[in-house]
C-alpha cells in the first residue's frame, strides 16, 4: 500500500469508490450513518484535490482508500475545551476517511490514520481533530486505539439526516 497526494485524474476512482461505499453501508450496518448523494460525493474529492489535501491509498494501482487533512474544523467545534490552544493553522482535522469495502479490516484505515500523525509531526502541527458520529463504533475505537483523547460530544446540525450527536476527539502530537 502507497499513500500520496490525490491528482486530478483521481476523481472518478474517488467518485466511484464514495459510491461503492456507500451502496456497502445501505446494504449493511452505516456505522458512520453515510448516504449516497449526500456525503461523501465527488465534490468532496474534487475540493480536496484542488486544495491539495487529500490523500490517497494505492494497492496495485487501485484506490482503496483515502483522507482529507486541512485546518478547517467545523464551527461547532469552537464549543469543545480542547487538550491544547492552537490557532487551526497548527492542527490537522481529519476528514472523509473512506476504506474501499472490499478492503475493510485489512489495515487501510490504520494505515490512514498512522500517516495522518506522521505527516503532523513532520509538518510540526501540534494536534490532530476530527468528529466522529457517535454509533460509529469501528471509527472510534481505532481513533482510540491510536491515543485519540476523547473532549466532547456536539450536534453538528445534521438532525435532518438523523445524525444529532458526534464525538470530537484530539491526538496532541
Amino acid at each position: 500500500m502507497v499513500i500520496e497526494k490525490g491528482v486530478h485524474a483521481d476523481i472518478d476512482e474517488l467518485a466511484q469508490l464514495y459510491d461503492d461505499l456507500n451502496d456497502f453501508l445501505d446494504s449493511d450496518i452505516n456505522h458512520p450513518g453515510w448516504i449516497k448523494g449526500v456525503y461523501p460525493v465527488r465534490q468532496i474529492a474534487e475540493t480536496g484535490i484542488n486544495e491539495q489535501n487529500l490523500y490517497v491509498v494505492r494497492l496495485e494501482g487501485r484506490i482503496i482508500g483515502s483522507i482529507i487533512l486541512n485546518h478547517h474544523s467545523e464551527p461547532a467545534y469552537n464549543k469543545a475545551l480542547w487538550g491544547i490552544e492552537s490557532d487551526y493553522s497548527k492542527i490537522f482535522v481529519i476528514h472523509t476517511l473512506v476504506v474501499h469495502p472490499d478492503f475493510l479490516k485489512a489495515g487501510v484505515g490504520k494505515k490512514l490514520i498512522s500517516f495522518a500523525c506522521e505527516l503532523g509531526k513532520e509538518l510540526h502541527m501540534k494536534a490532530i481533530r476530527l468528529d466522529v458520529y457517535e454509533n460509529n463504533i469501528p471509527a472510534i475505537k481505532l481513533y482510540e486505539k491510536f491515543g485519540f483523547n476523547y473532549i466532547d460530544t456536539i450536534d453538528l446540525g445534521l438532525g435532518d439526516y438523523g445524525l444529532h450527536r458526534f464525538r470530537l476527539y484530539e491526538k496532541i502530537l
